[in-house]
């Protein structure tokens, strides 16, 4: 195989690397050093570190040239807009970064990047759905980049045991770029040492899927997952009540109240489960009453699915369950790539209040305590402080794992009690509302949405809603009614403190004096 013609060495080759802890940013930056060395030029590698937590990531930053005259070049320490030639993306928003940034310039630079996602915090704080445009980065990346090289690298490199540094590396010399044979860049990952096996196989894929497809970013979007709950499981409770919302529910709504039913049992039991369809009778039968079908059952729909969602609350046992299933410790060392004979310790950190712990409690006796503000202070002196808990050892997975079993005594607690309420509260205005304004029930219906989560999380999305909810009276009847209750929501959904819905709440009462 002869070698590829050389590009200009009159300015060095310039490459941004982009990636976030643990991706082996360093160790791609190493291998491109190595490379370039054992082929005889000089290089020069450096980084800038990014911010925990996925605020921001490490670029690394290496400039190779080939020694003039025997004198050793003078490299820069950092990128210049316009000056860059590779850039690689250990993820796609991390690609779109260094269009802003200016490291990206349509008559010079090749853009590597994997297109699955890692969602930042930015993203992740929103109450809504704070998930970034994706489809911006394409749009951008069509007009700033000479070239895109896409496809989903992480997942290539999971199902080759290794990670998204070795496919990254595949992909850079798929795509022929650097003046390197291919196996200048697999001796390179050789000489590493450790973990080269695997490395190779992730290279290997790469390659060859950067000179068959280079682009491809129709999997950029995070798919959301449909129920897969059957319609027989081979349990009498639970194919019962399979069984009854086929017979009972409109076609509309059964998807939702299948995947009700299967939250709901895991949650509680197959009884609370069919305690949710009895709630659903009545507002399915509302729903007829008022021209329903017509409307493909908007409100019964809506209904089987917030209802579910509104039943399953999340509280202290809830959490409790949760990480202690087997299931999730299973989950976490996929994730991690842990190997059979590796261990794996999962550190929680958990900040309880007093009164996720009066909530847990039985309503009469929670009540007597409550009714003792002194106490209750003095309580959550003790109570409230962060702990880091490593649920892999028996002393704190025991302690969970008995929590977890007081699911079922959790009919009697204060925060079970309190919840009925509230659920029992918001389906009253539904149907108060629903022969009047069906639309606006619908959308009463969908602004369950707001609370999600628990303890301060809980409080303020609950704040939240109960501000909504109030305003369904006031809307009821008026034109756009549905329309304006919407926009509530997405109000309350954009941020965090609430600034946009009291916003939104005096725009719609200045819009009907």
């Amino acid at each position: 195989m002869t070698a590829p013609l050389r590009l200009s060495t009159d300015r060095p080759i310039c490459v941004a690397i982009l990636a976030m802890g643990g991706q082996g940013g360093g160790v791609l930056s190493d291998w491109i050093v190595a490379l370039a060395e054992a082929e005889g030029w000089a290089a020069q590698s450096t980084s800038v570190p990014g911010v925990a937590q996925r605020t921001g990531a490490t670029i690394y930053y290496i400039e190779m040239l080939p020694e003039r005259d025997g004198k050793r070049p003078i490299f820069a320490l950092m990128p210049t807009p316009g000056d860059v030639d590779v850039v690689l993306a250990a993820e796609w928003m991390e690609a779109g970064r260094s269009i802003l940034r200016g490291l990206v310039t349509p008559d010079r630079t090749t853009v590597i990047a994997s297109t699955h996602r890692a969602f930042a915090v930015q993203e992740k704080e929103r109450p809504g759905n704070g998930i970034a445009d994706s489809g911006a980065v394409i749009e951008a990346g069509d007009v700033a980049a000479k070239q895109i090289v896409s496809f989903d690298m992480q997942t290539m490199a999971e199902r080759n045991g290794t990670v998204i540094s070795a496919t990254l590396f595949g992909a850079l010399a798929g795509t022929g770029v650097l003046p390197f044979r291919r196996d200048a860049y697999e001796a390179a990952i050789r000489a590493g040492g450790k973990g080269a096996a695997p490395s190779l196989r992730g290279f290997a894929a790469a390659f060859e899927r950067a000179q068959a497809k280079p682009s491809d970013t129709s999997h950029v979007e995070p798919v959301p997952k449909a129920s897969l709950t059957p319609e027989r499981t081979g349990h009498p409770d639970l194919d019962a009540l399979l069984e009854r919302i086929g017979r009972e529910l409109p076609e509309q709504a059964q998807g939702f109240a299948r995947a009700g039913i299967e939250r709901l049992v895991g949650y509680q039991d197959a009884a609370y489960a069919a305690d949710y369809l009895d709630r659903l009778q009545p507002l399915l039968a509302l729903d007829r009453q008022h021209d329903g079908e017509a409307k493909h059952f908007a409100l019964t729909t809506q209904a089987a699915k917030y209802l579910a969602v509104a039943l399953a609350y999340d509280d202290v046992i809830r959490v409790a369950d949760l990480k202690t299933r087997a299931s999730r410790f299973d989950r976490v060392r996929r994730e991690v790539a842990a190997k059979a004979d590796q261990i794996v310790y999962t550190t929680e950190y958990m900040h309880p209040r007093m009164e996720e712990v009066l909530g847990t409690l039985p309503r009469r006796w929670a009540e007597a305590i409550e009714a003792r503000p002194a106490l209750v202070r003095a309580l959550d002196r003790v109570v409230n402080r962060g702990r880091r808990v490593r649920t892999g050892t028996i002393l704190w997975f025991l302690s969970l794992y008995i929590l977890s079993g007081l699911k079922r005594f959790r009919s009697s607690s204060l925060r079970h009690a309190r919840e009925t309420g509230h659920i029992a509260h918001w389906l009253d205005v539904t149907t108060t509302t629903a022969p009047r304004d069906y639309d606006l029930a619908v959308e009463a219906l969908a602004c369950r949405r707001l609370v999600k989560g628990y303890s301060d999380t809980h409080a303020r999305g609950l704040s939240k809603f109960d501000l909504v909810l109030a305003e369904v009276p006031f809307l009821t009847g008026r034109p756009e009614s549905a329309a304006w209750l919407r926009r509530l929501k997405e109000a309350a959904l954009a941020d965090e403190k609430g600034v946009a819905l009291e916003g939104a709440v005096r725009t719609m009462h200045s819009a009907y004096p």
